[in-house]
């Protein structure tokens, strides 16, 4: 059975099924714990187009996440320049993401 579920986390809808690998908003959570998403809007299983569950907003399937690591992306950088005043700031930001493995789809 090949369950692809629709979730939200981040304030971000995925598309994920078994085995995937995500990055996402960072959650708090170390590395090596588990997590379970319970905002999933839709769920089907890839083999049967037929068989497909839409919430009102949610579902009751949850779906089991383990936490691979804890990453920063790549640095954007912010600079604020003013002509004829001598006015010059820059500034950098790197976003935090947690990189999940998607576990299992299910009722449980």
């Amino acid at each position: 059975m090949s369950l692809i579920a629709v979730v939200k986390t981040g304030g971000k809808q995925y598309l994920v099924k078994q085995g995937d690998v995500l990055l996402v908003e960072k959650l708090k959570a170390k590395p090596g714990d588990k997590i379970f998403f319970k905002d999933v809007f839709l769920c089907f299983d890839s083999k049967e187009k037929s068989k497909i569950e839409v919430g009102r907003p949610n579902l009751e399937t949850k779906v089991e996440a383990e936490i691979i690591s804890q990453e920063r992306g790549k640095k954007v950088k912010i600079v604020k320049y003013k002509p004829k005043v001598r006015y010059h700031r820059e500034n950098g930001h790197r976003q935090p993401y947690s990189r999940i493995k998607i576990l299992k789809i299910g009722k449980e």
